[in-house]
């Protein structure tokens, strides 16, 4: 057999293991029909109440996730302003983006009413608290150091709600 012969044949094989895309799409159209007909919903099983999952503190998960989209919109700021030279705005871009990964965690521990939230606050106050001074520094200059800074402030009043 010669080396096209191989080739060939190979392609072949390759080609007839493949999931058409016509089997795909009529493969994930019935899933989704039985995901709307509600076949295996939690909520159709007897007993089973959507209430007892529901976070336990709803205005602190909501402090901290505007938190987190005020941050992210103050770090791409700060990028934009390197990206032109302007290195003034590298305290509040590390402050950010250490407070950052800090309140994405605190806001699935909140949502999941997990017992790291205790713990997790208190580490989430103290980023945000450094976060909210650097913040402070540029609010005058730049909206989005505000912003950050306010966000920050409204989760550190939230926070101090739970152990009230």
């Amino acid at each position: 057999m010669t080396h096209y012969e191989d080739v060939e044949r190979e392609a072949s094989f390759v080609q007839n293991d493949r999931i058409s895309r016509r089997s795909l799409l009529i493969g994930a159209g019935a899933a989704g029909l039985a995901l709307a007909s509600g076949a295996g919903f939690a909520g159709d099983m007897p007993g089973h109440r959507h209430e007892d999952h529901a976070p336990k503190s709803p205005d602190v998960l909501q402090a901290v996730n505007a938190c987190v989209v005020a941050a992210q919109q103050c770090s791409a700021h700060c990028l934009v302003a390197f990206q032109e030279g302007d290195t003034t705005l590298a305290d509040c871009a590390k402050k950010v983006n250490e407070m950052l990964p800090i309140c994405k965690a605190f806001s699935y521990q909140l949502a999941a009413n997990s017992p790291y939230v205790k713990p997790m606050s208190a580490v989430c106050m103290q980023a945000c608290e450094d976060c909210e001074k650097e913040c402070r520094v540029h609010e005058d200059k730049h909206v989005e150091c505000k912003d950050c800074a306010e966000a920050c402030a409204q989760v550190i009043s939230a926070i101090k709600t739970l152990s009230a």
